[in-house]
């Protein structure tokens, strides 16, 4: 048995015992997820666009994800609804700047591992870029949306008189927490992947400039800054949107 197979027997185990049966169906919606991930790549090399490609494949993702990963379907509603609008919002983001700031391809540091391989495959890796910053941004943002929409709906379940307002204060109580984490993990996320790429650099005695304008370095840490902002975006739709909706029932009530 191989250390992943191994890996995901445990995983599954544990999610079992700790989620019951939520954890089983979390546990397909990682599968699930991965083989649309699968899907994804077989499209592009078949010649499909890369960014609608993923702009698609990333709807299933978060559907996926965010419906099977909640009992609650106000909550999923909501949670769907919010990260559906900052996907439309961060590709209309990622297209010029990914273009300005001329990150893709392979870096000068990845040329030995790739010399052996053609590289003459008739795909845009500009596109490539885009769909590959899409598809990262997915799981965080999903996460502080249902976090956002699960917390503010319980709150309007146990007090039905809450007013907007103090939903609305509420909704950035729980973001600024949800964001300082967050934004810890996605920078040690990237910070530990590349330590050995750093350690190499820092040996080799790079200066400052060599990191500002290595490809890798750059391209990560855009990565970091595109997911956080796609969370901050989230956090507030998020938050929105359960308002609105409160206001419209309160309405209805007084009506």
């Amino acid at each position: 048995m191989s250390a992943i197979s191994l890996l995901a027997l445990i995983l599954f185990g544990l999610m079992l015992l700790v989620g019951g049966k939520e954890g089983i169906t979390a546990y397909f919606s990682v599968i699930l997820n991965f083989l649309i991930l699968f899907l994804v790549v077989i499209l592009i090399t078949g010649g499909l666009p890369a960014v609608w490609v993923a702009f698609f494949a990333g709807i299933c993702i978060l559907a996926t994800t965010i419906y099977m990963g909640t009992k609650d379907e106000k909550t999923a509603n909501i949670a769907f609804k919010a990260t559906l609008i900052v996907l439309v919002l961060l590709l209309l983001f990622v297209i010029p700047l990914d273009h300005f700031a001329q990150i893709k391809g392979f870096a000068n540091e990845q040329s030995e591992a790739i010399e052996a391989f053609d590289l003459l495959i008739g795909a845009n890796f500009e596109e490539i870029l885009i769909a590959t910053t899409l598809l990262s941004t997915l799981g965080a943002t999903a996460e502080a949306s249902i976090a956002v929409a699960s917390g503010l709906n319980e709150l309007i379940e146990n007090d039905p008189q809450i007013t907007v307002a103090q939903i609305f204060k509420s909704g950035k109580t729980i973001g600024f927490q949800i964001m300082g984490m967050t934004f810890n993990t996605l920078f040690f996320g990237m910070f530990g992947s590349d330590l050995a790429l750093f350690i190499l650099l820092y040996k080799l005695e790079a200066g400052l400039g060599y990191y500002l304008n290595s490809k890798i370095f750059v391209k990560e840490c855009l990565a970091v800054l595109y997911s956080a902002l796609a969370v901050i975006l989230v956090i507030w739709i998020t938050t929105y949107l359960v308002g609105k909706k409160l206001d419209q029932s309160q309405r209805k009530i007084d009506n």
